[in-house]
């Protein structure tokens, strides 16, 4: 039986070090998380990165993976936040 998918947006900001991406992308392949689309800029030394992923293939509970993705980004000093994709779209609504 085919998965629905379960997209998820995921941001990151902070100041910029080497190993964002890295540990983000890691966390994420190693829960089973496909990144559906990425970008990614650098503005005057500050990192700003947002994904789209599926979790459908995840495990773990989306609270557990918010939570670990918070303690990620506490870990490596940036802020990182995962909404699910139809609470962002109602948030960011014109």
């Amino acid at each position: 039986m085919e998965q629905k998918a379960q997209k998820t947006i995921i941001t990151v900001v902070g100041k910029d070090t080497v190993g964002i991406i890295a540990k983000v992308c890691t966390y994420l392949s190693n829960e089973g998380i496909n990144v559906n689309d990425i970008t990614q800029t650098i503005l005057q030394g500050y990192f700003n990165m947002m994904m789209i992923v599926d979790m459908s293939g995840c495990k773990k509970a989306f609270d557990e993976v918010q939570a670990d993705l918070k303690a990620i980004g506490d870990d490596i000093g940036v802020e990182i936040k995962a909404q699910r994709s139809e609470i962002f779209d109602m948030m960011h609504r014109i």
